[in-house]
């Protein structure tokens, strides 16, 4: 069983505490990991490029001129794509590039991930990550001591709305609770903070 020191807002040591082994303490899957990141990163994407086709673009129907005896190429139609402004042949069109992973494999992958990090001693276990008032400031001074400027991620309650509205300015801090735990947050942040009473429900949901 991992265990790892548990520290304070200054990031103080303040004790120790253990942590599942199932959650934080697996053999990373590199290969899951990646998959589930490219499977977000297309679930985002917007689609919705979008080109006008034979029958779409302005122009007459009528053929430019007759078939014989013209010495041009036969041609049947203004919008042909082989001429300028005809439609394009192919192109793109809206649509959702979305797709899914069986749970199971983003489980895992997840757990690799948050595994990793407590590898490479990016993840802190902090006793109380509470703020007195929901200030930008107050977070960013707090954050400090442990990112040093670099992308965090911070796990708390989804009754800690404090720190949601305090990191609403703070482009290089996400906030997160247990159940929306992803792969790419996670692989994405160079920090990733705790608060302890999260410790439960992260290895209830993804055990």
């Amino acid at each position: 069983m991992p265990t790892i020191d548990l520290v304070d807002l200054q990031k103080k040591k303040v004790g120790t505490v253990d942590l599942s082994p199932q959650v934080f303490g697996c053999e990373p899957r590199v290969a899951l990991v990646h998959e589930a990141v490219i499977m977000q990163r297309a679930c985002e994407r917007r689609g919705t490029a979008s080109t006008l086709r034979r029958g779409e673009v302005s122009g007459s129907g009528k053929k430019p001129w007759k078939q014989k005896h013209t010495g041009r190429a036969r041609a049947g139609s203004l919008r042909s794509p082989v001429w300028r402004h005809g439609g394009s042949v192919f192109g793109p069109k809206p649509r959702s590039y979305a797709y899914s992973m069986p749970k199971k494999k983003y489980r895992i992958a997840l757990q690799s991930a948050l595994s990793a990090k407590v590898a490479e001693s990016q993840l802190f276990v902090v006793s109380d990550l509470s703020l007195q008032q929901p200030r930008t400031k107050l977070l960013a001074q707090a954050l400090k001591q442990f990112t040093g400027g670099d992308h965090a991620l911070v796990i708390v309650g989804k009754e800690q709305s404090e720190i949601l509205k305090a990191a609403g300015n703070l482009n290089a801090v996400k906030v997160l609770s247990a159940d929306q735990l992803n792969v790419y947050d996670v692989v994405r942040a160079k920090v990733i903070m705790i608060a302890e009473r999260e410790l439960g429900p992260v290895s209830e949901v993804w055990s």
